[in-house]
């Protein structure tokens, strides 16, 4: 563990010093930025094991959690013929969940991002990113020092339906302000080094028909199974967004799944998930934040057991300051089987479990 860790700073240090050799203050282009999040989460039913079930990062019971701290060090690629590179490091709990197997899986520590860029000096300028980078799915992020999501806890589409980061190459470029596309050759799914001799490709079609609404299609398609290359994984994740007014930015998810012989006997697996988004924006300093949706685990592939999950979360939300932030939260999901652990249904077999249940969160967010 020590070892990997220095040896990823020494690489980091020397990326840095190759790029900007020629100046000779090389560390004058290169910025630092932070995050921090901490909260509170307590689930209604009271687990015994004090676990949440089927949440994604929010998943201690009455707990207070350092939920992340993130330290960025970037030089932006701006022109065509410009190199860059970013890394993101990482600690807290967060870690522990969405760490790249063949990294630092199951530890408190993660490389979250760390990747060089080009701007290949073609047409406009074609981006080509090259190490280690967060998914382009998904309507919510692993949030961080970019931007965060309207609500504390991540939908069950973000933890089921889709990755978390890839390892590989992509190149994006911009035709014009209001298209953009994407490609990617990468590992897999969440994984630093390749688990099966295939690679996963992925997609991403972006358009801005008018100011304000934004429409986004994604895919991704590869041999996911460790020592697999003829079962493929599959997934089509459509996001779009409209700022209808300063008040009002309506939001919605869908993302539909496919894994060869992953179900029963053999059988193909597939998963669908809806989310919808709304955020009302009462002043500069307080907004109310609206979700719900429904993911269904139509072959029990994805959360262990075949069901229909759905929730509704609101979250208030208080800005004091440009860079600090306090939310709450109360989020109620519910399942069409008896999946939720209830008391001490946990550690007591002959008593039921529960198809719901509610949380309430805490939290806070510091940018610097």
């Amino acid at each position: 563990m020590k070892f990997r860790t220095i040896t990823l700073i020494a690489l980091f240090l020397f990326t840095g010093l190759s790029l900007h050799a020629q100046d000779a203050r090389w560390y004058d282009s290169v910025e630092m930025q932070g995050f921090l999040s901490t909260s509170f989460t307590y689930n209604l039913n009271t687990p015994a094991s004090g676990e949440n079930g089927f949440r994604i990062f929010d998943r201690h019971h009455n707990s207070f959690n350092l939920d992340v701290f993130q330290l960025v060090l970037k030089r932006d690629a701006e022109k065509a013929g410009d190199a860059g590179f970013r890394f993101d490091g990482i600690f807290g709990q967060l870690p522990m969940y969405t760490a790249s197997s063949g990294l630092f899986g199951g530890q408190n520590i993660d490389v979250l991002q760390a990747y060089a860029t080009y701007i290949i000096p073609i047409g406009d300028g074609l981006t080509l990113d090259g190490g280690k980078f967060l998914t382009h799915m998904g309507y919510e992020l692993i949030e961080g020092r970019d931007g965060w999501n309207d609500n504390i806890s991540r939908s069950f589409c973000f933890g089921y339906a889709i990755p978390f980061a890839h390892t590989g190459l992509r190149a994006r470029y911009g035709f014009g302000e209001r298209v953009s596309a994407m490609v990617m050759l990468a590992n897999g799914w969440d994984n630093a080094v390749e688990n099966n001799s295939n690679k996963t490709v992925g997609a991403q079609l972006a358009f801005v028909p008018v100011d304000g609404l934004n429409l986004v299609a994604n895919a991704i398609y590869g041999a996911e199974g460790s020592d697999d290359n003829s079962n493929n994984t599959s997934v089509i994740d459509i996001v779009a967004s409209w700022s209808a007014s300063d008040l009002i930015t309506i939001g919605a998810n869908v993302d539909l799944g496919s894994a060869q012989a992953a179900a029963a006997e053999g059988a193909d697996a597939a998963w669908t998930g809806f989310a919808g988004y709304v955020r009302l924006n009462f002043s500069d300093a307080f907004s109310l934040a609206l979700r719900g949706e429904q993911f269904d685990d139509a072959d029990g592939v994805r959360t262990g057991g075949v069901q229909k999950l759905t929730e509704f979360t609101i979250t208030p939300e208080y800005r004091p300051t440009d860079n600090l932030v306090f939310r709450a939260e109360f989020r109620m999901d519910t399942s069409d089987k008896e999946v939720f652990e209830d008391g001490d249904s946990f550690e007591n077999p002959s008593l039921p479990n529960s198809d719901a249940q509610s949380t309430i969160g805490l939290n806070m967010l510091v940018l610097f």
